[in-house]
């Protein structure tokens, strides 16, 4: 048999059940209110633009730079070595240190120098005292000859006897001067100015003997010299694009600026000049060789130091530069986001070309003047579409002034004609 509810039973559970729903309902209410636009700001008054680092493009003429692995060397290296033979009594220079053309370096015993000098010397005035009795005689045969008091034979072999004496006084002047150059190669001084190196032999050591020993090498390495190759195929693909308009020579091409960044990555503060390029390709590597000549006044850079060489080439004209972060590359196209005069941002399909310190080389798309947005894209993202934007001047990171696109900084590129690739990252990735 069923047993019905009881009344209060019944009344007790319908009350639970509104109790719940009321309960239920304030939930829902009070997310609602939680959930409400925080960007409202109080009655009656609207909420500012937000602000949105831009730059401001300005055409003009920017720099291809083609970035090459170079290797220093010393503008001029000399050996030192013994061109006497004998035995090394000194060293008069320190190590490392900076020498000038005519230094003193190292002492070899001069002695038995010395003692042939004064020999020949000897040998020299015994063939003077000759000389002058020879002259002598054959001046004094020179009357008597006329007054036939000597044969004729007697007065030639009088002269014969003079420049015979003559000839042994040149001789001897000969082995004196040779003594002195001998003596003089006792004292070995340094051919060049410049740095020497360690020294390759000690007080002690017997040098010169049947060949000369090599004692030290000073390099000179103010100005240094950097040699770098090029590709062949590079060069040529430039000389296309310059024939055919798109790019054009560099000022000052024949002595171009090089610069040089070191292994560390950072820039070498002062700039060299192109001196010549090979005009043979290398047939096994297809490379053609160039050298530069760098101001190294402190001595930072060092022989057979490798390097990157930054070696203007060509210029194109009307183009611009941006900062990387402000152009999104994707397998559409590369776009940037233009800021109009009444605030509203739209986008902007652009041709981009190679990049440097940062910054892309824009070939085409942008007109001067215009403001292309760096950074607060996040703000975008929370605002309506179409809201208006206040544009304040970009400021670089760790930079004082406002940032702006300056119209003559440097492109470095592999292939001149030849934009650089990079990976494709959304502008708002970039900003962050």
């Amino acid at each position: 048999m069923s047993v019905s509810p009881s009344f209060p039973t019944v009344r007790l559970a319908r009350r639970t059940l509104a109790v719940g729903s009321i309960s239920l309902l304030l939930a829902l209410a009070a997310c609602g209110k939680s959930e409400a636009p925080a960007a409202k700001g109080p009655p009656g008054k609207a909420m500012p633009a937000p602000e949105v680092g831009v730059v401001t493009v300005q055409p003009g003429n920017v720099g291809l730079v083609t970035e090459l692995p170079g290797r220093l060397e010393a503008s001029r290296v000399a050996q030192v070595r013994a061109r006497a033979a004998g035995i090394v009594q000194k060293r008069l220079f320190r190590e490392g240190s900076d020498v000038k053309a005519g230094q003193v370096l190292f002492q070899i015993d001069a002695a038995p120098y010395a003692a042939a000098l004064q020999s020949a010397e000897a040998t020299l005035a015994r063939a003077q005292a000759n000389l002058s009795q020879a002259a002598s005689l054959a001046q004094r045969y020179k009357p008597l000859l006329e007054a036939n008091a000597v044969s004729q034979q007697e007065y030639a072999n009088a002269v014969a006897a003079q420049k015979q004496a003559e000839a042994d006084v040149a001789v001897g002047r000969a082995a004196v001067q040779t003594g002195r150059i001998n003596l003089g190669y006792a004292s070995v001084s340094a051919p060049i100015s410049g740095r020497i190196g360690r020294a390759l032999v000690t007080e002690g050591a017997l040098v010169g003997q049947g060949e000369a020993t090599p004692l030290a090498v000073i390099q000179q390495i103010d100005p240094m010299y950097v040699n770098f190759t090029q590709s062949a195929g590079e060069v040529l693909k430039l000389r296309k694009a310059m024939e055919s308009g798109q790019f054009k020579k560099a000022q000052g091409a024949g002595a171009a600026s090089v610069r040089v960044v070191l292994e560390d990555g950072s820039d070498y503060p002062q700039a060299g000049r192109l001196l010549f390029s090979d005009l043979t390709v290398d047939p096994s590597s297809g490379q053609i060789t160039l050298r530069a000549e760098i101001p190294n006044p402190k001595g930072n850079l060092l022989p057979g130091l490798y390097v990157r060489v930054q070696l203007e080439q060509a210029q194109i004209s009307n183009a611009i530069t941006l900062p990387q972060q402000a152009v999104t590359r994707s397998a559409q196209g590369d776009t940037v986001m233009v800021v109009a005069a009444d605030g509203k941002v739209a986008p902007r399909q652009i041709k981009v070309g190679s990049s440097q310190n940062s910054q892309w080389v824009v070939l085409d798309g942008l007109q001067a003047g215009e403001q292309v947005m760096v950074d607060g894209f996040q703000k975008l993202q929370m605002m309506p579409p179409g809201t208006p934007v206040k544009a304040v001047p970009w400021k670089k990171v760790g930079a004082g002034a406002p940032g702006t696109a300056p119209p003559a900084a440097s492109a470095s590129t592999a292939g001149a004609a030849t934009p650089a690739s990079a990976p494709s990252e959304p502008a708002s990735a970039a900003a962050k």
